[in-house]
């Protein structure tokens, strides 16, 4: 069987690549398409089993399309309608970007794994225009219009979707008018150790951009007489800092090695955005830690209140103290081997396991 996995760029190491390592593990011979691409990082990170090509569309040839590439989205569905796939018998695409949109032959089979539709477009397409400059804003007002279009026309082009969480289907249900499977992403549990000694302090950790909310921590934390660690980069941390109070420590952007001992030892993850999914609450029952997170998006797949963590349900700092308050009245009721019998649910084995059972049922 010819497999084509399509991603959108890849120039980290975040969530959508880590998906791809384990489709790379299930079809090591796959050929990767992107439209832009840190070669040399791809290969290191998918190791010596990877034996097929990696291959960009021309937005790869483009000016400084490695810093750029963001700004050629509008380009980028002719870039995937380019893409000579039509010798393949399984398609990939994994959608975060513009991935779902190339053209297959009629016996393939076209599955898009939907971390999220594209969000710049439509359900936070407001909070990325604040982020952008004024270039890039006017360009995104004048084409987000017709790249909405095209991104519902394209949708009929796959055979099934499958997401990452119920708010995902949602949305797809919602943008697409198309049914979904959930097919939650895959998390390195094993990653982390769960018996260590907790300590006093709460954390964040995350991007600190508007949209997760981090600003609820500095404004709860401030009324609260708790030590709390943030740790993550973003638009928003000099304003959080100047903001901040005594009992606050900003840490900026950590390795693995710091992320890893402050979640093996934090008394509880604070977790106030609205995200797609959010494997961090993973990493933190594999932990030990608790999860205090607001009770909207892909929190409801990853938190059981009051067996690995507890919600708030008002992104204000009002509701967060409640929930901090609420948490420490239960904290005793907290059992790490039930956290991490949640936490292995979403191992990256029985991610690959699922998917290969998925697809050889659609390929009979």
């Amino acid at each position: 069987m010819k497999v084509a996995i399509i991603h959108y760029w890849w120039l980290t190491n975040r969530g959508g690549e880590a998906v791809i390592q384990q489709l790379i593990k299930i079809y090591p011979n796959a050929d990767l398409f992107l439209h832009v691409c840190d070669d040399e990082l791809v290969r290191k990170t998918l190791g010596p089993d990877f034996s097929g090509d990696i291959k960009t569309t021309f937005i790869d040839k483009l000016p400084k399309s490695r810093s750029w590439y963001q700004r050629y989205l509008p380009l980028m569905p002719l870039a995937l309608e380019q893409l000579e796939l039509s010798d393949y018998d399984l398609v990939i695409s994994n959608e975060s970007g513009p991935t779902k949109g190339v053209i297959v032959s009629p016996e393939a089979v076209h599955i898009c794994y939907c971390l999220s539709p594209m969000r710049y477009l439509w359900d936070m397409r407001s909070e990325y225009l604040e982020r952008l400059g004024w270039f890039s804003r006017a360009v995104l007002r004048i084409t987000s219009h017709y790249l909405r279009i095209w991104d519902v026309s394209t949708a009929p082009r796959v055979d099934e979707f499958l997401v990452i969480s119920r708010f995902v289907g949602e949305r797809v249900k919602k943008y697409y008018n198309r049914e979904s499977h959930i097919l939650y992403p895959p998390c390195n549990v094993e990653d982390f150790d769960n018996t260590k000694e907790r300590g006093d302090f709460y954390l964040y950790l995350g991007q600190l951009v508007a949209y997760k909310r981090a600003d609820l921590i500095i404004e709860a934390f401030g009324q609260l007489d708790r030590p709390v660690v943030v740790i993550g980069e973003g638009e928003l941390f000099e304003e959080l800092r100047a903001e901040k109070s005594a009992n606050i420590e900003l840490l900026g952007r950590q390795d693995f090695s710091s992320v890893k001992i402050h979640l093996e030892k934090c008394r509880a993850l604070i977790f106030p955005g609205t995200e797609d999914f959010g494997i961090v609450p993973i990493e933190a029952a594999a932990a030990g830690a608790p999860v205090i997170a607001y009770n909207r998006g892909g929190a409801r797949d990853t938190v059981i209140d009051g067996v690995t963590g507890v919600f708030f349900e008002e992104q204000t700092s009002q509701s967060l103290i409640e929930a901090v308050l609420k948490f420490e009245a239960l904290e005793p009721r907290f059992d790490r081997p039930l956290m991490l019998e949640h936490a292995e649910k979403f191992s990256a084995d029985r991610f690959r396991s699922e998917f290969s059972e998925f697809i050889q049922a659609k390929m009979k």
